[in-house]
């Protein structure tokens, strides 16, 4: 099987030198210093000399042609340039708007937590999100709670907001303590 490999690849060199010699045209340029700054320019691109000057004479022929989908590579890198510019007045807009949302979430946390943060008489509305957490869950650790809700342990208020819920939870007999959290009652 390695035989028929080898076989294969050493045809196949041959068919490739054949049609290289087939492909290859010579061209000589008025000057030294013209081909030396063909050389410099293929390099700078990062391209055979063979490839700049196929790139060149292509994009020469389409221009003559008419080709509607002709576009210089000088063009193409401009373009790339522009969009580049653009992709990242893009990206700021997005940074911003990311944290403006940030804040703006916060601040509704902080506005629907609002009415439990001072001791009121009768029937409070519960944020919802708290009692289908100890529906699903049925038993919940404190960490749990402020994990589920997004409340970092440092935001003392959102803390003792949703620490009255809890009180009034357990004294409307829907959630009982345990150890490090709640369960709820059904």
């Amino acid at each position: 099987m390695e035989e028929q490999t080898n076989k294969k690849q050493k045809r196949r060199g041959l068919v490739k030198t054949k049609t290289i010699k087939e492909r290859a045209i010579y061209v000589y340029l008025p000057s030294i210093k013209m081909a030396r700054e063909w050389k410099e320019l293929a390099e700078k691109a990062g391209i055979s000399i063979s490839k700049f000057v196929v790139e060149h004479v292509e994009n020469s022929l389409m221009q003559e042609r008419g080709d509607k989908i002709f576009a210089s590579r000088k063009d193409l890198i401009r373009r790339i340039k522009e969009l580049e510019k653009e992709n990242k007045e893009i990206q700021k807009k997005y940074d911003i708007l990311s944290k403006a949302y940030e804040k703006l979430e916060d601040e509704l946390k902080s506005y629907r937590r609002m009415p439990f943060y001072e001791e009121q008489e009768g029937i409070r509305r519960y944020e919802k999100e708290i009692v289908e957490i100890f529906k699903k869950k049925k038993r919940v650790r404190s960490d749990e709670l402020l994990d589920e809700l997004g409340i970092s342990p440092n935001d003392k208020k959102s803390i003792k907001a949703i620490n009255r819920q809890i009180q009034n939870l357990e004294a409307y007999g829907l959630i009982e303590p345990f150890l490090g959290g709640w369960k709820w009652k059904e």
